[in-house]
């Protein structure tokens, strides 16, 4: 397994647009409040991003808790606690005290993936957390930067069969979604591309730009920006159909690679023991604030779509994903020790 020195530099481009979309929404209709119940909550609540900042999970989160303030009356702290995929973070708020004021940014990678890839990944999604709510749902896109020479997918798979094992594609770190959907390319689809891992999306755009990957297959939120602004061009999406910003992207399925739909998600989740009813506060809070217009918008402009479930159906949810993801990483032959 490979994992860089602990990343704290700020990835000025990902900062940008996200200090640009919460300054956006410091102008816009305010969500609805939500008041305390039984004298929660009455301190900041704390919101743990197990990655490093300039990425899809600290983006979600900080769009969320950059409104949330207006649901609770109090303040929403983002903390990004990268490492191990996202391990150190979980574990961290998986042991934290169990009194609502500790939340988990989760993803699939890391409530899915992270338990079957890791002889000991520090926590168990079903016995340590409570869900909260689902986030949205999206797909991940495969991005070369704009002046690549690989033009579309069909580059990308003629230079991968041309020169096996000489083209690299980045992701946020081994066991991701992003790093999985790499394998199944490889192993179901003969693109031999060359995995390289990152502590987060972050530092992995960062050597993109740089030009010292070739690719980088990442969560749409981690890319749309820097689309947007012309530094990154898309090759396909994983999604079943094209969404958002990303309407102009052809899917895997489009281009041929049957069967090749990959839905990544972010959620809340918290420490198990908290009690039901901070539970049901934080989700009536946090739904609110996804199904504000401004949140909604800046969820969609970045390639998902909104979901805000339920913490039944979001557990069902990641119930259904554990069973998914342990058989490709059966297949990948993926274990870390």
């Amino acid at each position: 397994m490979m994992f860089g020195s602990r990343f704290t530099r700020l990835i000025m481009l990902g900062a940008a647009t996200a200090c640009t979309a919460i300054a956006t929404l410091s102008h816009a209709q305010s969500v609805q409040p939500l008041p305390a119940r039984d004298g929660y909550p009455t301190e900041p609540i704390r919101f743990v991003s197990p990655f490093p900042p300039g990425g899809g999970n600290d983006a979600t989160t900080r769009w969320v808790t950059s409104r949330l303030m207006e649901a609770t009356g109090q303040p929403a702290v983002v903390e990004n606690r990268g490492g191990a995929g996202g391990n150190i973070g979980a574990k961290a708020v998986a042991t934290a005290r169990p009194d609502g004021y500790t939340v988990l940014t989760g993803q699939v990678s890391l409530m899915a993936v992270n338990p079957a890839l890791y002889s000991d990944a520090g926590f168990d999604p079903l016995k340590d957390f409570k869900p909260i709510t689902q986030v949205n749902a999206a797909p991940l896109a495969i991005v070369v930067p704009a002046n690549s020479p690989i033009k579309d997918f069909k580059d990308l798979v003629a230079q991968a069969k041309a020169n096996p094992g000489r083209l690299t594609y980045a992701s946020p770190g081994n066991g991701t979604l992003s790093h999985l959907v790499g394998v199944v390319l490889a192993k179901e689809h003969d693109v031999p591309l060359t995995h390289i891992p990152y502590r987060g999306a972050g530092p992995a755009i960062n050597d993109l730009l740089g030009k010292q990957v070739d690719a980088l297959v990442t969560s749409t939120s981690s890319a749309a920006g820097l689309i947007q602004s012309g530094q990154l061009r898309a090759l396909a999406v994983t999604s079943p159909r094209r969404i958002g910003v990303f309407k102009q992207v052809p899917t895997l399925e489009e281009l041929g690679l049957k069967g090749a739909r990959f839905e990544d998600w972010y959620g809340f989740f918290v420490p198990a023991g908290t009690p039901p009813e901070r539970v049901a506060y934080l989700h009536e809070a946090i739904t609110r604030t996804l199904r504000s217009p401004e949140v909604s918008r800046l969820i969609v402009e970045g390639g998902s779509e909104v979901v805000a479930s339920s913490p039944e159906d979001f557990n069902r949810q990641v119930r259904e994903d554990i069973e998914r993801w342990a058989h490709v990483v059966q297949l990948a032959g993926a274990k870390v020790d």
